[in-house]
This record gives structure tokens, sequence and C-alpha cells, in this order.
């Protein structure tokens, strides 16, 4: 209901989905995953989903106007929309797909602030980033630049941590975003039954 009383419900056509590909899908991606089979992970690093032959059902799925913000690349990728789609078996981004399952918001646009400093701590990309007044206002000018490419308006934006949320508060006009909701981090210690109760929750309260 809540995206229905956003006006948030569009779906991407295909010359927009190519644009995004195209400029940002090295360090973007979607709220989109191959279904789960067995285990938590499996299938997470599944690409398929992308494929030409299932672009239509995927656009159906796809909205521009609600953004999910991470605060920066762990790892870099080589293959378009890998990223929050990780193999590596350390990865939380599961607990991601297990969260937004069958939810609306399930298709969102992803993407980090800060896109060319690969580091897994995120105390260390605070430090990096701290006093670096030209390094953040590249990676807002970048989320801006994604934000258009998407043909946002004011979209919901849910920023993954404390951190995240404080960047973009900071930094963003109020004008630009309809909503900023700060979600607790898929790293975050719970099962992933909790963090779906947990940011579902977090979500109720952030929209209102």
């Amino acid at each position: 209901m809540y995206l229905q009383s956003w006006g948030l419900c569009n779906s991407l056509n295909t010359d927009l989905f190519e644009t995004i590909k195209q400029k940002h899908s090295s360090y973007s991606s979607w709220a989109v995953w191959a279904d789960q089979t067995d285990k938590p992970k499996s299938n997470m690093g599944d690409m398929s989903i992308f494929n030409e032959e299932h672009r239509t059902t995927l656009l159906n799925q796809l909205k521009n106007n609600v953004i999910m913000v991470g605060l920066n690349i762990s790892r870099s990728f080589s293959e378009p929309f890998r990223n929050f789609h990780d193999l590596n078996p350390r990865a939380n981004d599961f607990k991601i797909r297990f969260a937004f399952k069958n939810t609306e918001y399930y298709g969102a646009y992803m993407t980090d602030i800060i896109k060319d400093y690969e580091m897994v701590d995120s105390k260390n990309v605070i430090k990096h980033v701290k006093n670096n007044d030209l390094l953040i206002t590249k990676s807002i000018e970048k989320i801006r630049e994604e934000m258009k490419d998407l043909k946002s308006d004011k979209p919901i934006i849910f920023a993954f941590g404390v951190d995240t949320f404080r960047l973009l508060k900071n930094n963003i006009q109020n004008s630009e975003y309809g909503r900023l909701v700060k979600l607790t981090h898929y790293s975050h210690q719970i099962s992933k039954e909790a963090y779906r109760d947990t940011i579902l929750r977090e979500i109720k309260i952030g929209i209102g």
C-alpha cells in the first residue's frame, strides 16, 4: 500500500534499463534475485535473471522511484549488476533478498554512495571520507546523476546503516526525495527472519 500511495509502481522501459546498464551497472544493481532453493544463500550469484530472454518479466518488476543505498562496494565486479548479488559465501546480500521478497519494494534500484573505494570495514570507509569534501561532493553528484538517469521523481530512499543515512541526510536536499529511511544494515548479526521483521518495521515507521 505504501508504493501505491506514493505513486511508485512504475515499471521500466528498455531504453531506461539500457541507459542504467551502460552508465552505472559496474557499481549498481536491482533488488531482484533468482529464487532461493535449498540453502539461504543459494542462487544469490545467479545473474541469468538479467538475461535478454527474461527482459519483459524483469522490467515489469523494476522500480525507478525506490532506491536502496549502501555505503561502499566491498569489492569490484566486472559483470553488470553484480553488486548486491555477491558469490562470496561470507556475503550477507541474501538477507536483503529474504527481507524484500514479496514486498512492494522488490525491484528497487540499488547502489552505493562511495563508488571507488573497496573496503569491507565501514569504520575504515568513514575514516577515508572524513574531511574529504571533494570525495563526498563527487559521490553525491554521482547519486544525483543516477537519480536523473532513472527519471526518479522524489523517490523513497532506503539507507542501509547509520553512516549511509548520515551522508545522504547531510548532503542531499529534502526536496530531492520523498522519504529518506534509515534501515538496519544487512551485515547485522541477526537471522534473516529477524532482519526482515526489523526493516519492515523501520520502513513502516519511516514512511508512515
